[in-house]
This record gives C-alpha cells, structure tokens and sequence, in this order.
C-alpha cells in the first residue's frame, strides 16, 4: 500500500469534477487566490507601518508623555500672570 499512482489522482480528479462541477471549482479556485493576495497584502502593510517593530512599551510611554500635564508649571504660570 504506497503512493497512489497517477491512474488513482485522476480518477479522484474526474470524480470531483462531476460532484462540484468545473465552474464551483473556477470559482473556488479564484476565491482563494483572491484571500491569499488579500492576506499577503494585509501583511506588507503591517511590515511597512512606522513604529510596527518599536517596543510597545516604549511607545505608550511616549503617548504618556506627549498627553500629561506638568500641574505645577501651569501652577506657576497662572501665578505669574495673574
């Protein structure tokens, strides 16, 4: 019992061209090609993003950092002017 033959593939192929029918099978065919470009775009776009490969960490450090407020420089600011 080894590898099936090339007599064996093709009748399996004859089988589900008769079960599905050559356009189900097109179309299965495209609407897979179709999700792996998809998928292989998704992909580049995530390699390409600026800061994709950056330490998460880092980077919400850095949106901390860029949102806090120094209450005590605004403190003394309002103290100078006023």
């Amino acid at each position: 019992m080894g590898s099936l033959s090339i007599w064996h593939w093709l009748i399996v192929l004859v089988i589900v061209m008769m079960v599905f029918g050559t356009k189900k099978l097109r179309n299965i065919g495209s609407d897979l090609g179709g999700a792996v470009k998809g998928f292989k775009d998704g992909m580049k776009e995530g390699e390409g993003a600026p800061g994709a490969k950056e330490d998460p960490a880092a980077a919400a450090k850095e949106l901390r950092d860029s949102t806090t407020i120094d209450v005590q420089a605004k403190d003394a600011s309002n103290n100078k002017q006023g």
